[in-house]
């Protein structure tokens, strides 16, 4: 709709050109004004201020005017009417655009609110979506706004007011990423989240070691240090190189080629007897190794014995190619 209200004022102004450029030539030419009095008089026609003519003109001059006052007002008014539509319009379309981001944000729920769209909020963001998982995005800064809303779904205010991140469904979600380039900011935003949701997963940034502990005694439940990562990883290629590119090859870039996977015991037990990680026997069935186990309690075991009996609520870790992940998945209708 904006597009075509583009196109009708491009051609209102195309017409006013034409119109004045036309006015120029039939005073320079049929009535024998100077380029100067050309202009001038073509100008206080369009205009109609009513000034007087540079000199008495014959009757060609006079029927020129006329032809000229006349189309002069409907080409005017037609670019006045078009200029009002679109202005008009503009805002009934942000109006309603906003109304249905609204609307959506309310339907949302365990879904990801994430604070900032700088460089950390943006990875996540590109990361949610190989994912499919429904997030809302808090930024301040209009322009971004304006130039990323067509795939995502955006609150604009400020992510330290309780009112945004209410807007956001925080009360709703299930994880809260905090990426905002501030920790003081990050520290608000933890504390005014964890009182608004109790059950909700907060992830923060850091950027100071000190800002850490501050962050988890304010209710974050992880903080991330991109800085410190970054220089743990490419130091990391210096002393063991080959293992870290291994490591590298196993990041989850996507849904179709993700090497991990993270299972809940209960999508196996819908379906087999496992009372054991013998029982699921996913080596022979799908050709994943599992390596890893999560217990109900949170206890991480790598590398877990075959015998390890399973319980209620806990995850296994899985280990293949793209496609004996996706054989798992398929086989086992995990979502």
């Amino acid at each position: 709709m904006i597009k075509l209200f583009r196109s009708k004022i491009y051609l209102a102004f195309l017409l006013i050109s034409t119109v004045l450029f036309l006015g120029i030539l039939g005073y320079k030419f049929i009535v024998g004004y100077t380029w100067i009095n050309a202009l001038y008089m073509t100008v206080i026609t369009l205009s109609t201020v009513g000034f007087s003519e540079v000199r008495p003109m014959g009757p060609e001059g006079k029927i020129f005017t006329v032809i000229l006052i006349i189309t002069s007002v409907f080409t005017v008014g037609f670019a006045i009417s078009v200029i009002t539509e679109f202005i008009l319009s503009r805002n009934t379309v942000a109006i309603l655009k906003m109304k249905k981001v609204k609307n959506t944000i309310e339907l949302l729920s365990t879904h990801v609110v994430i604070c900032g769209f700088g460089r950390n909020g943006r990875q996540a963001v590109e990361r949610l979506q190989e994912y499919k998982m429904p997030f809302v995005v808090v930024e301040w800064n209009k322009e971004i706004i304006e130039k990323h809303s067509e795939n995502i779904l955006f609150v604009e205010g400020d992510a330290n007011d309780d009112e945004v991140l209410i807007q956001a469904g925080i009360e709703r979600a299930n994880y809260l990423i905090t990426a905002l380039p501030d920790d003081a900011t990050n520290l608000f935003v933890v504390l005014s989240a964890r009182q608004i949701n109790k059950k909700l997963f907060i992830i923060s940034r850091a950027s100071l070691i000190n800002s850490q502990k501050k962050l988890l005694l304010a209710g974050a439940d992880k903080v991330i240090m991109p800085d410190k990562i970054g220089g743990d990883h490419m130091a990391s290629l210096v002393v063991m190189p080959d293992l870290i590119t291994f490591m590298d090859k196993l990041s989850m870039e996507g849904e179709n080629t993700i090497n991990l996977e993270e299972v809940a015991i209960e999508d196996f037990a819908n379906q087999v007897v496992c009372n054991s990680l013998r029982d699921l026997d996913l080596r022979k069935k799908t050709g994943c190794t599992i390596i890893g186990y999560i217990a109900p309690d949170g206890e991480y075991i790598i590398n877990p014995e075959a015998d390890l009996q399973l319980q209620p609520n806990s995850k296994v870790i899985v280990l293949g190619r793209p496609e004996q992940i996706q054989r798992l998945n398929k086989m086992f209708h995990i979502a």
